[in-house]
Formats: C-alpha cells, structure tokens, sequence
C-alpha cells in the first residue's frame, strides 16, 4: 500500500457514503422504488476488502452499492440502475439487489441469504479446472453462516482445495436479530475452522481489512485452498430502507460510531501517508461531485421499453410470454 492507493481509498470510501445518503435521499423522495440496504458505517470493510482483491471474481450480498463502485463500475451507471432506468448497470432490471457486471467479474447482488455461495464454489471450481491463477472471493454477512448452503459450500470448497475466499461482514445483526439469538457464539469463523485457515479482522479499520484480504488471496491463490476472514463492523442504518433500526439503543449506536471508518482513516491519511488538509478536501469535494452527477444522470436517463421485459428471460416459447 501506497499514499496513491491510500488516498483512492479514501476517495472511495466517502464517494460511498454521500452515494448511500443521496440513494437514501432519492427513496424518500419516491425516485427509487423496491428494496434498499444501505452500507453506511461499513464502507472500511467494502473498500479494503474489493481493492485488495485485484483480480478475480466477486460474488457478494445485496449489500453491495461500494462494491461495485469500488470494482470500477462508475457511480452514475449504479445510480441509474437503482433509479430503475436503462442506462443503469443492469439495464434498469435489477434496482439495489442486482449489481451484475460480467465485464468487472463482478457478480452482486444475489438477493436471497446466502445464495451467492454455491455460485462462487462453481466458479472458484472452474478457475481451477481451468488451471487460471486468478482466485475467488464470496462476500456475504453473518446470517448467512446459519444456513445450509453456507456449509455445503464450505465443505465442497475444502474437499477440492478451491482457490475461495469466505468474507463475512459481521455486523451482529441477521435483519434485526442480534446474533446472540441465532447463533452459539459472536465468532462464526469457528464454523469454518474444522474445514480452513480463518481469520478475524476489524472491519472498520480499512488498511486492516486490506492487509488480511491480500494475503488471503494471496494464499487461495498460491493453490492451498479457501481461507475464511471474518471482518468484524457497524452498519450506521437499518437493514433496509424500511427498518428503522428501532432495537438497537443508542449507546450501542454511539459506541459504532466513535469507531468511524472515514474519520479513523482520515486520521490516518495526516499522520501516516502526510495528506495535507487541501489534498483531503479535494478528494471530499471530488466525491460529492461524482455523487451529484450520478443522480442527475440517473434523473435524465429513460425509464426501460415495455419490451425490454420479455428479453434475457430462461424461456421464451411458452403461452404465457408474450412476445
């Protein structure tokens, strides 16, 4: 790691969070419809863990606007796809939950628990039957652990030595129930370990997660098999747009957010890699620019053709589709 890279970091990291907060903005606002989870408070453990893993392919939750953006895909593309309109990542389609951009290898935004799992095990299985260098990395949250696709997926991953990588972003919270009622311990790295190394890392420390990410892909790709990293974090908002974080009381609030990752990393960027405060203002003002020119593109771009409902289906013959 480098100032370069310390300060893109930076810039991406606060390019998310005015992001969530415009997207947060725009659903009151009735711009954008259907399901949204907001990322705010994680965005050490997104940034980190997508720019240390350079190459490759990543399959994540439905948790994953930084992700993208952080992968390369540009922010008005993002914006446009959670307006619903056709010039957005996944032509309007997909919304929140569907961030699918082949030409990143990028695979977002599988909207069920868990189900991007099993993808990412057949596509770190033909990696390595195409003997390919490059490795995979399967992002998904804590209440996916205690589901059965979760071992299964561990279990084939080790059995075949698949170049893998399990992030899981531990927030403590599947939906709204704390992890103390679901699971036996707060550490679900202790699930995987009978199958693979595992490690911890603190999720909203962003040079952290990408130290520990490095060096697990590092070895997924070096061919000794998966690797598990738990990366411990605090997301600012509810699940979804429609939860209003009404459990957690607030002292638990305002211990996640003494632990801020932009304000930690800000800090960092002075004293560590020696950012003058100019340097620091000009990629903040950088990022809320992008962020604005991504909401107005998303407002001007065209809402999707009524036919473009009946393209890239599984079937097209059958009585009930209409051509």
């Amino acid at each position: 790691m480098n100032k370069l890279l310390a300060q893109e970091m930076y810039y991406l990291m606060v390019l998310g969070r005015a992001f969530e907060y415009a997207a947060k903005e725009n659903y009151m606002k009735g711009n954008i419809s259907g399901f949204l989870h907001l990322d705010i408070g994680q965005e050490a453990l997104s940034v980190g863990a997508v720019k240390a893993f350079e190459k490759g392919d990543i399959f994540s939750g439905y948790r994953e606007h930084i992700m993208a953006m952080s992968r390369g895909l540009e922010p008005k593309a993002v914006m446009a796809e959670l307006f619903g309109k056709v010039t957005g990542v996944s032509g309007g389609k997909g919304g929140s939950m569907h961030l699918f951009e082949p030409s990143h290898y990028f695979y977002g935004g599988d909207a069920i628990v868990g189900g991007q799992l099993p993808n990412a095990v057949g596509c770190a299985y033909a990696r390595a039957f195409l003997e390919q260098d490059e490795g995979v990395m399967a992002i998904f949250g804590d209440g996916a652990t205690n589901g059965g696709a979760f071992f299964e997926s561990l279990n084939i991953a080790a059995t075949h030595k698949l170049p893998l990588l399990f992030l899981c972003e531990n927030n403590e919270y599947a939906i709204g129930t704390n992890i103390g009622r679901t699971a036996p311990f707060k550490e679900q790295a202790k699930k995987a370990e009978p199958y693979m190394p595992t490690y911890e890392v603190d999720g909203m420390d962003v040079e952290a997660v990408y130290k520990v990410v490095s060096e697990a892909r590092k070895q997924i790709e070096s061919g000794h098999g998966p690797v598990f990293v738990e990366a411990f974090t605090c997301r600012y908002e509810g699940h979804s747009i429609s939860d209003a974080n009404s459990y957690r009381s607030a002292q638990e609030m305002a211990h996640c957010k003494a632990r801020d990752p932009i304000q930690r990393f800000k800090k960092a960027l002075h004293e560590k890699w020696l950012c003058t405060e100019q340097e620091i203002q000009n990629i903040e003002t950088k990022a809320q620019k992008a962020v604005e020119n991504a909401v107005k593109y998303a407002e001007e771009s065209p809402e999707p053709e009524a036919d473009a409902l009946f393209e890239h289906v599984f079937y097209e013959e059958g009585e009930n589709v209409v051509s």
